[in-house]
């Protein structure tokens, strides 16, 4: 048998083998290595190592995204002390306080390509799959080995295949669709697989729409997560690459562990109720429960694309609850401003953070009190994930979190759209 999944074709590249199969360990030389503001603490382990120098620091990127601006004297040494490693490596890819967070920035940037390997110190490192590229998060001392030799020792993983077919309904979105897969096999489905999409509803999605799946498979359990990609993504990487690339398909007859086909017309909103990401219900059984904040934005949903939805529920009215809106990056921001959406978000009572993760790891920019419930177009909605234990979070796509900032309570958008 000569057919290979997108996994085994491009860590066998990664690892300059011929060929490679599930279960097969490989040393893969990663195309890029990424961390953020758990750099510093990854630099007191690569010290420890007796290292002295990144092996490459050109394929090395850091962001300061996840406690920005500074919420603490703490934090704000942190970054100093990131800044300080930053000059001293010569490391070739860094991102200040604001330019946004990670996924979004490095994908901005054109840092990764489709066909590459990127390793990152961060668990929805499965984002970059949107480009065709295998992205996986790693632990701190994997990312100082990384540092230190350029190399890890991996497991080819087995892989499984989801087939999207069909335009889905209005109102539903990629969001949707990756809470309906979740919700629909459990937080472990996709464990240590590599989850490949596959399907005509893939050319349905907007560029900003396609990170969401690939984004919220870390909340599958998925090593990675790949979406082929076309010409629309060549496109918009073309005018920032600075290397070429080779894109990499899985061949068409390539045996998948499991293999799942869903109709995504028929595909209704849903929400994940406290406190998993797997405790997905259609919308209209969470209608009128009540909230008392709601957020726009992180990774998975802070593109221009999820604040444009927003400002439509919201164009004309005011909300009842405090909205926080956090742009995932400096120009998702910019290109917001320039075209009325923020004008339309502030002008319905919202708050506008500094592009960044803000609550979603609970340091601050919306922190909710005891008791108090969030409606968030997060990817996460763990017990205290935003920084109070007795805070209950709903994930919804973001017509559902503007919809029920307008109520204060968990409600339909389309009443606001039509």
């Amino acid at each position: 048998m000569t057919a290979y999944t997108f996994a085994e074709k491009v860590l066998a590249r990664a690892a300059g083998v011929s060929a490679a199969r599930a279960g097969d360990v490989l040393d893969v030389q990663p195309d890029i290595i990424f961390s953020h503001d758990n750099s510093a603490a990854i630099r007191r382990i690569f010290l420890q190592t007796g290292a002295q120098r990144i092996a490459r620091p050109g394929r090395v990127a850091i962001t300061l995204d996840h406690a920005v601006p500074a919420p603490t004297t703490a934090h704000a040494q942190n970054h100093a002390e990131i800044r300080a490693w930053v000059r001293e490596q010569g490391i070739g890819h860094f991102y200040e306080v604001g330019r946004g967070i990670c996924h979004q920035v490095l994908s901005e940037e054109a840092v990764v390509l489709p066909g590459e390997v990127i390793l990152g110190a961060d668990s929805h490192s499965t984002h970059f799959g949107w480009l065709g590229a295998f992205g996986m998060g790693v632990g701190r001392t994997e990312m100082a080995a990384l540092w230190a030799t350029g190399v890890l020792w991996m497991q080819v993983p087995e892989s499984m295949r989801i087939t999207l077919n069909g335009r889905p309904r209005p109102g539903v979105t990629a969001k949707d669709i990756a809470l309906h897969i979740i919700g629909r096999w459990g937080a472990d489905g996709g464990q240590y697989r590599s989850v490949e999409f596959a399907g005509d509803t893939l050319a349905h999605f907007t560029l900003d729409e396609r990170p969401v799946l690939p984004n919220m498979m870390a909340e599958f359990g998925a090593q990675n997560a790949y979406m082929p990609p076309d010409q629309t993504v060549f496109d918009a990487l073309e005018a920032r690459r600075t290397r070429d690339y080779t894109p990499i398909y899985p061949d068409a007859d390539a045996i998948y562990a499991q293999d799942e086909t869903i109709d995504a017309a028929a595909l209704e909103p849903v929400i994940a109720l406290p406190d998993a990401p797997d405790n997905v219900v259609p919308l209209r059984e969470a209608l009128g429960q009540p909230v008392q904040q709601a957020f726009l934005g992180t990774c998975t949903n802070g593109r221009y694309a999820d604040l444009e939805a927003a400002a439509r529920v919201l164009e004309g009215r005011r909300i009842a609850i405090r909205l926080i809106v956090i742009p995932a990056s400096a120009e998702v921001y910019a290109r917001a401003a320039a075209s009325g959406v923020l004008t339309t978000l502030v002008a319905a009572g919202a708050a506008i953070g500094t592009p960044g993760c803000g609550p979603c790891m609970g340091n601050h920019m919306g922190i909710p009190a005891p008791n108090e419930a969030t409606i968030s177009s997060a990817n996460r909605n763990f017990r205290g994930r935003m920084g109070t234990p007795d805070a209950p979070v709903y994930l919804a796509n973001p017509y559902v979190v503007a919809a029920s900032a307008i109520t204060g309570c968990i409600s339909d958008p389309q009443e606001f759209l039509s």
